[in-house]
């Protein structure tokens, strides 16, 4: 049995936040009933084409759901989403523009009045209220807000990270904030109102550099993907042009690297290389150490010596590598799931169970489980016809 087997969300979600929040608790056991507007849906699924056609985005963040189309706009549409979520929902997780829920009669306060153990999670940009509630919330946008970009990047280039990590910390939070609360109510029988903010998720994420710059302190340099305050700890290039990551933590390491690694032992009591902070206030001048004792050697040289004396490394690894990464196939962390254009690969999620295994369902086709929904609750192929013409369904 699957943790979660037995609980019901309904999920009036786009893009990414929500819907990652919500496909970990379908790989959890739940039942995950996606609403989705009629004839486009989630537009996530207009991203790209990059999986045999589907939205590479999509297919990540939406397995093992049931996609339901509804114009919640619509009279008979609405009094269907009434009925899901009174009748069958624990769980209603939401992320619309700020306030579209609540006018359609699906905030906490007005379903918990007919249904008091209800779980409501909302996710927004800002949060329900103050003075940025109704601003457009992307995930560029958060990570600028939020002060990543200002410390990510190169001196000359601020940057925002690669993945949407603004929506995935927001998810995240979702995610786990939901899990406590039907904990909650399974010892209080008291459902609970969820209030996520993604400039309050990756503020959460960036309490290293708010602290570093703690009552005016010059924040951290942006360096690349180097460390801002520990060195050396970065990319090195080797001989053959290709790059080597390491990272040293200790004054310990520090002296190894200098034995093991440069062959230059004495390189370790310099007083200039002292401690972390001097050779991080001198990293250029030990950058070109560096650099010159690795000119002769090959990547694959480096790692080795890098690995024989016990420091950090690793390699900057492609998508492509990544696929094929030895220490994923060695734990068997790759299976498929099946999806409109056929079966496609996909990473088991992080964590092993001594019992059982992730729920690791279709990726569902737009309004595929509609029919089958509104069957169960009485309506003939007639009436779903009538309700497909006028759109609301």
């Amino acid at each position: 049995m699957q943790p979660l087997q037995g609980i019901t969300v309904v999920t009036l979600e786009h893009a990414i936040a929500a819907p990652f929040a919500t496909r970990q608790l379908a790989d959890m056991g739940a039942r995950v009933i996606k609403i989705e507007r009629p004839g486009t849906g989630d537009f996530a699924r207009g991203y790209d084409e990059r999986v045999r056609g589907l939205a590479s985005h999509f297919v990540w963040t939406n397995r093992s759901k049931e996609s339901l189309t509804l114009d919640v706009k619509h009279e008979e549409a609405q009094k269907i989403l009434m009925r899901l979520i009174i009748e069958e929902a624990d769980v209603v997780v939401q992320n619309l523009a700020p306030g579209a829920a609540a006018r359609l009669g699906l905030s906490y306060e007005a379903l918990s009045e007919v249904k008091p153990g209800i779980i409501v999670c909302d996710i927004s940009g800002y949060g329900s209220d103050g003075p940025y509630r109704d601003k457009k919330a992307y995930d560029l946008l958060i990570q600028s807000e939020a002060g990543f970009v200002s410390v990510t990047g190169t001196p000359d280039t601020p940057s925002k990270a690669g993945p949407s990590i603004a929506d995935i910390a927001a998810g995240m939070y979702a995610y786990t904030n939901i899990l406590a609360a039907l904990m909650h109510r399974q010892q209080t029988g008291q459902g609970q109102c969820i209030d996520i903010s993604m400039l309050e998720a990756l503020g959460e994420w960036m309490n290293y550099p708010l602290y570093y710059a703690f009552e005016g302190a010059t924040p951290p340099a942006r360096t690349g993907a180097s460390h801002a305050t520990i060195y050396p700890y970065g990319p090195f290039a080797a001989g053959d042009g290709k790059t080597v990551m390491l990272g040293l933590q200790n004054e310990r390491e520090w002296k190894i690297f200098c034995e093991k690694v440069l062959l230059q032992p004495n390189l370790a009591t310099e007083e200039r290389f002292s401690t972390n902070a001097k050779r991080s206030a001198q990293r250029a001048e030990l950058s070109a150490l560096i650099l010159q004792a690795f000119a002769s050697l090959t990547a694959a040289d480096v790692a080795q010596r890098l690995e024989e004396a016990g420091i950090a490394n690793a390699q900057v690894n492609t998508m492509a590598e990544v696929w094929e990464h030895p220490q994923l196939k060695a734990r068997q962390r790759w299976t498929t799931v099946e999806t409109a254009k056929g079966a496609v690969p996909a990473l088991i999620p992080p964590g092993s169970w001594q019992h059982g295994a992730a729920r690791m369902d279709p990726v569902p086709a737009l309004g595929q489980h509609t029919e089958a929904i509104l069957n169960r609750y009485g309506y003939t192929a007639a009436q779903i016809e009538t309700l497909r013409a006028e759109g609301a369904v």
